[in-house]
């Protein structure tokens, strides 16, 4: 499967994805996630009971990351520092259309 064959669809915020749901999503090993995880790089990830789970918002963080990883060959540092960036933009965005400018 091309990472392109990936559905994209709308997840709702109180709803929460295994690793091993986003690795498939993103189409990454779980081990990926894993060291990620480890290195800092998802601070919103939460461990409970000993198994991981992800919201909406990592999911799209972690599609990001991958993406710039491997279009750019970034280092994942490099890849969670735009995806920051871009987090940002869509809050700033958000805020915009709320104020109707």
């Amino acid at each position: 499967m091309q990472d392109d064959d990936v559905l994209i669809g709308c997840l709702m915020e109180e709803s929460w994805l295994t690793l091993e749901q986003v690795a498939a999503a993103c189409s990454v090993e779980p081990g990926w996630l894993i060291r990620h995880i480890e290195e800092g790089l998802f601070p919103h990830a939460e461990s409970v009971a000993g198994t991981w789970r992800f919201s909406g918002a990592s999911l799209l963080r972690a599609r990001r990351m991958r993406q710039l990883e491997r279009d750019f060959d970034a280092v994942p540092e490099l890849a969670a520092l735009m995806a920051d960036l871009l987090e940002e933009m869509d809050t700033l965005r958000a805020q915009r259309g709320r104020d109707g400018r």
